[in-house]
């Protein structure tokens, strides 16, 4: 399991000329059964995402074609937990 941060960058102005792109790359993510959450970081600090069923490899390779990464409007960090305990109703995390 996974949790990525995507932080503004400098170039954070740009954001509205590649928001289209970035919704595109998210649904996609939760299309292909990887993202679970994505949200904003408050306040106003950029997004965060929950992603599980993929490897690191596939992640970070996810993570460079965002338009948001390519266009350096955001800086990623994928923060990898392996659950111990957790909540009876979030035992498919383990798989």
């Amino acid at each position: 399991m996974f949790t990525i941060l995507l932080t503004f960058s400098e170039n954070r102005a740009k954001a509205s000329q590649f928001m289209e792109g970035h919704k595109r790359w998210i649904s996609q993510g939760f299309d292909e059964g990887v993202f679970l959450v994505v949200g904003n970081l408050q306040p106003s600090r950029g997004g965060g995402i929950l992603a599980y069923n993929t490897t690191m490899e596939e992640l970070t390779e996810r993570l460079n074609a965002d338009p948001f990464v390519i266009e350096k409007i955001v800086e990623a960090e994928i923060i990898e937990i392996t659950p111990a305990r957790m909540d009876e109703r979030l035992e498919f995390l383990k798989a």
